[in-house]
């Protein structure tokens, strides 16, 4: 029987601080969460996150080591893997060894081509139509134990959470940029045309209604032209 890791709380601990220390921005947090996955889950020797679209277009914003990222590419030309299903599915996934590997055969085969001989998925978040899993690669078969998957897990919980916290500031330091820029815009407008702000606000919604382009992005060609030199 495996000891317990006595260890385990301070590791958390340390990742949940450097999370927290990272989170600028979700590309920061992003490979904050790659590095660390592969210090702390027994077994990883690369690391990548995989994002999965509704489209079912595969993304791979970061890894930790270029077979991560190949890796990602294989399930990207055969639109099937295991990254993609534990995002999409929201479940661990885990090869033992490639070579024996039958659920995906053709990205087995060109994973182990690849030098890539066991992997462990890890679901990190669902948004909107967008899923993302933390992934773990090895060189060796077998490499993953319960002990990686226990540790995995709590791992992408925890970055799971910086993470979301990361996007909602994105999305709200967004929505304020887009604040301002429809309100110099708006006052652009009134100055030009003699408007009030309610006309203003109307007249721009108008344009964006009529050209189907978003009322921020309308709002900054209005700024990014300039005052009329009229």
């Amino acid at each position: 029987m495996t000891p317990p890791n006595t260890d385990l709380p301070e590791r958390m601990a340390a990742v949940a601080r450097l999370l927290r220390s990272e989170s600028k921005d979700s590309d920061t947090v992003l490979r904050a969460i790659s590095k660390s996955a592969v210090e702390n889950v027994p077994g990883g020797e690369y690391a990548s996150v995989t994002l999965v679209t509704g489209n079912s277009k595969v993304e791979t914003p970061v890894m930790v080591g270029d077979l991560a990222g190949k890796c990602d590419e294989l399930q990207q030309e055969f639109g099937e893997g295991p990254c993609i299903r534990s995002a999409l599915n929201a479940e661990t996934i885990q090869i033992d060894d490639m070579g024996s590997e039958t659920r995906w055969p053709r990205f087995a085969a060109g994973a182990e081509s690849l030098g890539i001989k066991s992997m462990i998925c890890f679901c990190l978040y669902i948004e909107d139509d967008t899923f993302g899993a933390l992934n773990l690669h090895s060189s060796s078969a077998d490499a993953f134990d319960d002990e990686s998957v226990s540790i995995g897990s709590l791992f992408a919980a925890h970055a799971a959470i910086a993470f979301a916290a990361v996007r909602e500031k994105d999305q709200i330091r967004a929505a304020l940029t887009n604040r301002d820029i429809i309100g110099q815009a708006k006052g652009m407008i009134m100055e030009r045309y003699k408007l009030d702000p309610d006309e203003a606000f109307r007249l721009l919604a108008r344009l964006s209604q009529d050209s189907n382009v978003k009322l921020a992005e309308v709002a900054l060609q209005v700024v990014t032209a300039g005052p009329d030199e009229r």
